[in-house]
């Protein structure tokens, strides 16, 4: 059977049982983790929030495998998958297909692409609005992070050019809307207010490895293909820029928590080699250390000093060289793959 899957769907015959590993743990964890949220024990609901979490960012990373047609022979598939996949994670109501499309452009472009700026809302909000933004970011609540989820559900209804995503969302809502009731018929108001701890959660690990994977320039464009400079950006510009935030050098196995991510400079430099080879393909072109590789202790560090000065400045900051190579690497919000749409 696996031979069978190896020649008919999955892309090539070595990632029939990590693809299926991992697509198995992103929605049967998932539909568990759920579960464990209805219950009145706390070790089972704690554990709960955290396998619903974790699943999540499994499930978001197979979205960016299957934009990168790294999963199956055959694009639909990889479409499917991509489309499943952000249901779970609560990012569909954009299509796969702009998101696929976006996060080509990233490639190509070599830039930070996006089709909206928060940064543009925060400055007109009234004082008091703004301050409250700060105080959740200070006190670790994502709100930028949950601001670009929901423009996704608004743009639609606010920017006529997009009109034709309302019966998107709408279904999505109605969808997820019914989830959500049966969630709270099994466990009440209790396991909806830690589906939305876990969903926190997911939201600020995307965060923090998105923030430090690079320091292009950022555009914000107003139609999907609206062309951006190029000048300078040659695949050198695109390896300067680029930086690998791994889980681990010591134990690479732990860098599966974020299904080989972290490994950030080596897919930018082959987008299409798959999840399960980018560890090998990491120690081939650049070693076990290197510049660009940075320390998970130091990205801490700078994701807690700078968390507010990333709210609203444009520069990402610099990276330096030795220890401590990362205290002015500033970070940025609003790049995910999964808002930028």
């Amino acid at each position: 059977m696996l031979e069978t899957l190896g020649n008919t769907l999955i892309r090539e015959k070595a990632g029939v049982i990590p693809n299926l590993a991992a697509l198995g743990y992103a929605s049967l964890g998932h539909v568990l983790g759920l579960w464990l949220l209805t219950q009145t024990a706390l070790p089972l609901a704690a554990a709960g929030v955290l396998l619903c979490a974790h699943t999540m960012v499994i499930a978001a990373y197979l979205i960016h495998e299957a934009a990168h047609m790294t999963l199956c022979r055959d694009p639909r598939h990889n479409a499917f998958i991509g489309e499943i996949m952000a249901f779970l994670c609560g990012a569909a109501y954009a299509s796969f297909e702009r998101i696929r499309h976006m996060h080509l452009r990233h490639h190509r472009d070599r830039a930070d692409v996006a089709r909206f700026n928060y940064k543009t809302v925060l400055r007109r909000l009234p004082p008091f609005g703004r301050r409250l933004v700060y105080v959740l970011e200070w006190a670790y609540v994502p709100a930028i992070e949950l601001l670009m989820q929901y423009q996704l559900l608004l743009r639609p209804f606010t920017n006529p050019a997009e009109a034709d995503r309302r019966v998107r969302v709408w279904l999505m809502l109605l969808l997820r809307g019914g989830l959500f009731a049966t969630l709270a018929l099994l466990g009440g108001l209790p396991a909806l207010a830690l589906y939305a701890l876990a969903w926190g959660l997911f939201l600020t690990v995307m965060h923090f490895f998105d923030a430090f994977h690079h320091t292009f320039d950022q555009y914000f464009v107003a139609e999907d293909d609206e062309k951006v400079s190029m000048v300078g950006k040659d695949r050198e510009y695109e390896q300067a820029n680029t930086y690998s935030n791994v889980v681990s050098v010591r134990w690479p196995w732990l860098n599966l928590l974020t299904l080989n991510f972290g490994y950030h400079n080596a897919h930018h430099q082959r987008a299409a080699a798959p999840w399960y080879r980018l560890p090998a393909l990491h120690r081939e072109l650049y070693g076990q250390t290197s510049r660009e590789l940075m320390p998970l202790s130091e990205l801490l560090r700078t994701f807690h000093r700078h968390r507010l000065r990333r709210i609203l400045d444009d520069d990402y900051g610099a990276v330096g060289n030795g220890a401590g190579r990362a205290d002015n690497f500033v970070g940025a919000h609003g790049v995910s793959f999964l808002t930028v749409v």
